[in-house]
């Protein structure tokens, strides 16, 4: 049996969310950071630096000279939004497999244009959503899908909050229109819209409607809010995402016989520990002061954080396509094309005065 190769990563740019991915990709067995990149040499040497990168690492003072390494397999790309359409493309481009923050883009459309330049050089192409791959998450989806235990799904909540300083409202990327235009939409809602879809199999709902009072910066980018989503067979999902309230992170998914909270999904209360509790057939007492049965806490360990995992299925994807010569997975960009599409409608009912818009995939 072939055994998988080392995949070789670049990385472009120098954004904080760097820090944490070039430190999975050596903690992942099947991937080494090879080379970083910056459009200021200095900046690539000082990242370098600060982050413990092995002193073979090669570093670049522009992105195209990283693209232009023979020995890049795979580039992962935490550039601001805006830029995506642009360096992802660029990436695919050159026959390099694409590791790309979230979210993918300013617009499902743009993000089309991404999958087409991957799909057209043969390049596996995945988002940074890094909950997805902790194995918290299908244990999770085990209790949603076991009819008898969480019956057939009714209701979905999800939030992801956290309050900012004055320093991140003036000068943070995801607060000017022409980095992160979507703000805290694109940042934090992405989580929650994600959440929502993946409770609900991914079936797209049939309506989406922002919720009012969101709360936008001068420039007019997002900072707080919510919407709620509506299916053809009934079940309903709210979210809210704010740079504005205390640090939440929860999901609560109802069904007709159970219901699953999670309190930490995005980033678990413990790198190698996480945990949810599941009710099922839980009612009152007979003096009605108590539940029976109480909802039972399952912990779930790894030996690897979330974004080594991560970074480890990806690098199996890219080393079936080198050696195998499989053709890349789509089940990932078709979950970031999905996610991107309902942050774009909860835009557009808030342009449209918040007036329920109509899903079309």
């Amino acid at each position: 049996m072939s055994k998988h190769p080392v995949i070789n990563f670049g990385i472009l740019g120098c954004a904080d969310i760097a820090r944490k991915v070039s430190r999975a990709i050596s903690l992942s067995p099947n991937s080494t950071l090879l080379a970083i990149a910056s459009r200021s040499l200095d900046k690539a040497r000082s990242f370098a630096a600060a982050n413990g990168l092995p002193t073979d690492t090669r570093i670049y003072g522009s992105y195209s000279d990283l693209l232009d390494d023979p020995d890049v397999d795979a580039v992962y790309v935490p550039l601001p939004t805006s830029l995506h359409i642009e360096w992802a493309v660029a990436v695919a481009e050159k026959g390099k497999h694409v590791l790309l923050e979230k979210p993918v883009a300013m617009s499902v459309e743009e993000f089309d244009l991404i999958v087409r330049a991957c799909e057209r050089s043969g390049v596996q192409l995945m988002d940074g959503t890094m909950w997805m791959h902790h194995p918290r998450t299908a244990r999770m989806k085990e209790f949603l899908t076991d009819g008898e235990a969480f019956g057939q799904l009714k209701a979905i909540h999800a939030c992801f909050t956290f309050a900012v300083g004055a320093d991140f409202l003036k000068n943070d990327i995801r607060v000017k229109p022409n980095l992160d235009g979507l703000g805290a939409l694109g940042d934090i809602g992405w989580y929650c819209v994600r959440a929502i879809l993946w409770v609900a199999d991914f079936e797209l709902p049939k309506t989406v409607t922002a919720q009012r009072g969101p709360v936008f910066n001068d420039a007019g980018v997002i900072l707080s809010c919510g919407a709620s989503l509506l299916w053809e067979d009934g079940k309903a999902a709210t979210f809210n995402c704010s740079f504005l309230s205390h640090l939440t992170m929860d999901i609560t998914a109802v069904g007709t016989k159970g219901t699953l909270h999670v309190h930490d999904f995005v980033v678990p209360f413990q790198e190698k520990e996480a945990s949810y509790t599941a009710a099922s057939g839980s009612w009152f007492n007979d003096l009605v002061t108590a539940w029976v049965p109480k909802p039972s806490e399952h912990i779930v360990n790894t030996d690897l954080p979330q974004e080594a995992l991560m970074v480890k299925e990806f690098s199996s994807l890219v080393g079936d396509i080198k050696v195998k010569g499989l053709k890349p997975e789509t089940k990932w960009p078709t979950l970031s094309r999905k996610t991107q599409l309902i942050l774009d409608l909860v835009k557009r009912s808030i342009d449209k005065g918040y007036e329920p818009v109509d899903v079309v995939g």
